[in-house]
């Protein structure tokens, strides 16, 4: 019983650390990393425990660790692919728009690659796929990490008064008009706002954030603010940011902005849900008090969006995530090489 005991110190560590990180604060990429360290650290410890426990326990976790995620895999391709064909119909074959169906085509192509090691029996061939399997494994668990952490990012309430609420802006339609995605953020900003209200504070004031685009005609900042107006919100109690071209500058002009008006100011910020964890580091860099909250996207459109985020944090962490992954092809190429000697 001790030996078991002593064989979850690692996991329960791990969870530790985690929960300590995320109190200090939620917006940290590493608390991601530490909670997918604490699933598979928990995961072998449950394996290597399989002799003790009852037959039908075994079997079950066998299947979980083993089997659930080998069929999910090829449902997950499956879904992406589908997904990708439907990113293109609706909204064209941008490079941006094609993620989904080239993360579902390329799981494919890695399992018809272990297929083909095990039908020729070829040393190079298994030691290319024994090579890409560890960077794929790395970069998929830096994906879990990523997408398990964001979703209970994105699980956040609003607790307490604000002073302000940010809402980050994006492109127009027609250079002056907010498309659904941007009024997804407004309706939201509109929500915290009307529920701030009802609960006797003070009203917080809006803080739509854009600048104008090269293609525009209006600074997105100046649509947004017309179309809380419009829906009813008092012009007194909207402040423009509409200098921003960039996420980085949203946060940080935005901040610049309730610094002003008040050093101890506490925010929220709005964006859509797939962005929220990416916005929330971001506002973490630029010094940013408060919590970002996501509005609703589009069922179709968030997986291709949640890969363009993930790919847009990992090469922010690139040269960490480039290093492991060179380390790991060469581990994979000396390998192959000392099999064909």
């Amino acid at each position: 019983m001790n030996a078991m005991v002593a064989a979850f110190v690692l996991p329960a560590l791990l969870f530790l650390v985690f929960c300590v990180s995320a109190w200090k604060d939620r917006r940290r990429f590493r608390n991601a990393v530490l909670l997918g360290l604490t699933f598979v650290s928990l995961s072998f410890v449950m394996l290597l425990q399989l002799t003790a426990l009852p037959p039908w326990a075994a079997l079950t976790l066998f299947a979980l660790v083993f089997f659930v995620p080998a069929v999910g895999v090829v449902a997950l391709g499956v879904f992406l692919v589908r997904n990708g064909v439907t990113m293109v119909r609706k909204e064209g074959g941008r490079p941006a728009n094609l993620l989904s169906l080239l993360a579902g085509l390329g799981i494919f192509a890695m399992i018809a690659l272990l297929v083909a090691v095990a039908w020729t029996g070829s040393k190079t061939l298994a030691g290319i796929a024994a090579t890409l399997t560890l960077v794929v494994g790395y970069v998929s668990f830096i994906f879990v990490c990523f997408f398990g952490y964001a979703f209970l990012y994105g699980r956040i309430k609003v607790r307490g008064d604000v002073d302000h609420v940010v809402m980050l802006g994006s492109g127009l339609i027609g250079g002056e008009r907010v498309p659904p995605l941007l009024a997804s953020r407004l309706r939201k900003g509109q929500e915290i706002y009307a529920a701030q209200i009802a609960r006797g504070s003070r009203p917080p004031v809006l803080l739509p954030s854009g600048g104008k685009g090269t293609d525009e005609k209006v600074a997105e900042a100046r649509a947004m603010a017309d179309w809380l107006i419009a829906e009813g919100v008092p012009a007194e109690h909207i402040v423009l940011e509409d200098r921003s071209t960039t996420t980085e500058e949203n946060m940080l002009f935005s901040r610049q902005i309730m610094e002003a008006a008040d050093p101890g100011y506490r925010c929220v910020v709005v964006t859509n849900n797939f962005h929220a964890f990416r916005a929330a580091m971001m506002a973490r860099k630029a010094g940013v008090n408060g919590q970002v909250l996501g509005s609703p996207t589009a069922r179709y459109f968030l997986p291709s969006a949640t890969l363009r985020e993930f790919v847009a944090v990992f090469w922010e962490h690139r040269v960490v995530n480039l290093w492991i992954c060179g380390l790991l092809t060469a581990l994979g190429a000396l390998a192959t090489l000392t099999a064909a000697a």
